[in-house]
């Protein structure tokens, strides 16, 4: 799923993409450098590439297709039900807080001829379930529950939050009492991965709160976090007692909620990013990697299992020193950084294919799957 604003607001739209015929090569670790070994590389990769298209009939053309969905004012965010993901719920800059029910579409992509790309000239009028104008202001904070099906959160810029209970399949009955805590604009939302009551909310006042729906409409927990805005959270769906967030000022932490009573429930920081976090997502199958992206035009994938081993390191750079001109200080957490974007906005992990992912920018989106085992890895397309 993806979102598109567009220059007039009658041409927004809301994607829905299936992407076909994947793939990619590895590369090198470390590249070689000499005039000859360059040669050598070369003729290698080109004895591959024959190789490969001789054993695989040739080499298949990434195929996408897609069904345009057409929306009312641009689309700030847009988030998938995690037991019904053809259900969506998408923020407006109109103010609107609108769900919608996109199984006809992906029907009809699932039954396409995946031989052909489709453009996806048409746009479809399509009618949303629900049209809430209850907010004060637009917003970009949103989030399903993965506990309970059907429920629902939205925060605006005017620091208010309101709860949605499922009704029905196709109805809900919103709470027009807005949930408030934060001094400024809600940024983002997450709901527990165990608890059906409990959300956390991060705010431009540099604040995370904890809230339960059960007690009232104040949060049970309100942390000071960052020193800057608080862009973004992700709730560690693997280990529930894990929170990260992204701030304003480039860095993210990790937090302990079990040390929330002790005072500070840090237990890790980084600055490596120069620039606002735009997003920040734990992986689905591996409870230490987290990807982030930020401002910087830089994705980054970090296992925070990770610590420093300076003979390892030493032993790397003596092998390395005259074909890698790298910093020696990047933090051992770090794994992977993928570049080449330009208005980094969000990252997601694939949930069914384990270290796939993919990011969206303003000048499109790639596919992406760092690895270090002998596979190849899905093309970075956008």
């Amino acid at each position: 799923m993806a979102l598109f604003e567009a220059e007039k607001s009658s041409w927004n739209y809301i994607g829905i993409f299936k992407i076909l015929n994947v793939s990619g090569k590895r590369r090198d670790l470390v590249p070689k450098t000499s005039k000859n070994e360059d040669t050598d590389m070369e003729s290698d990769s080109s004895d591959s590439d024959e190789d490969d298209e001789e054993e695989g009939g040739g080499t298949k053309t990434p195929v996408l297709q897609v069904r345009k969905v057409s929306h009312e004012g641009g689309v700030n965010r847009i988030r998938a039900m995690v037991q019904h993901p053809h259900i969506c719920a998408s923020w407006a800059d109109t103010g609107l807080v609108q769900v919608w029910d996109f199984s006809s579409h992906l029907h009809a992509l699932g039954e396409a001829d995946t031989a052909t790309n489709n453009g996806g000239s048409i746009v479809f009028n399509q009618a949303p379930l629900v049209k809430f104008a209850g907010h004060k202001d637009e917003g970009y904070a949103i989030d399903w529950s993965p506990v309970v099906p059907g429920r629902l959160v939205s925060g605006d810029c005017k620091n208010c939050i309101h709860l949605w209970e499922p009704a029905s399949e196709s109805t809900w009955n919103i709470d027009s009492t807005p949930f408030v805590g934060h001094t400024a604009s809600v940024e983002d939302l997450q709901w527990s991965p165990t608890e059906p009551y409990v959300f956390a909310s991060c705010s431009v006042d540099g604040t995370i709160a904890i809230w339960d729906t059960r007690v009232g409409k104040s949060p049970a927990v309100s942390i000071k976090a960052h020193k800057a805005d608080v862009n973004v959270i992700t709730w560690n769906s693997l280990a529930s007692c894990m929170l990260a967030s992204g701030s304003d000022d480039g860095t993210f932490s990790i937090r302990d909620l079990r040390l929330l009573k002790e005072g500070d429930s840090v237990v890790a920081h980084f600055e490596y990013h120069k620039h606002p976090i735009t997003s920040i997502e734990w992986s689905p199958h591996e409870a230490s990697t987290l990807a982030v992206s930020s401002a910087d035009n830089q994705l980054t994938i970090w296992d925070l299992s990770l610590e420093r081993d300076e003979e390892e390191e030493a032993e790397f750079r003596a092998k390395t020193k005259e074909q890698v001109n790298a910093p020696n200080d990047l933090p051992p957490q770090l794994l992977f950084v993928h570049q080449g974007q330009k208005d980094l906005k969000e990252v997601h992990w694939h949930p069914q294919i384990p270290g796939m992912l993919m990011s969206t920018a303003g000048d499109g989106f790639n596919i992406l799957m760092p690895s270090n085992i002998e596979t190849p890895l899905p093309a970075e397309s956008a």
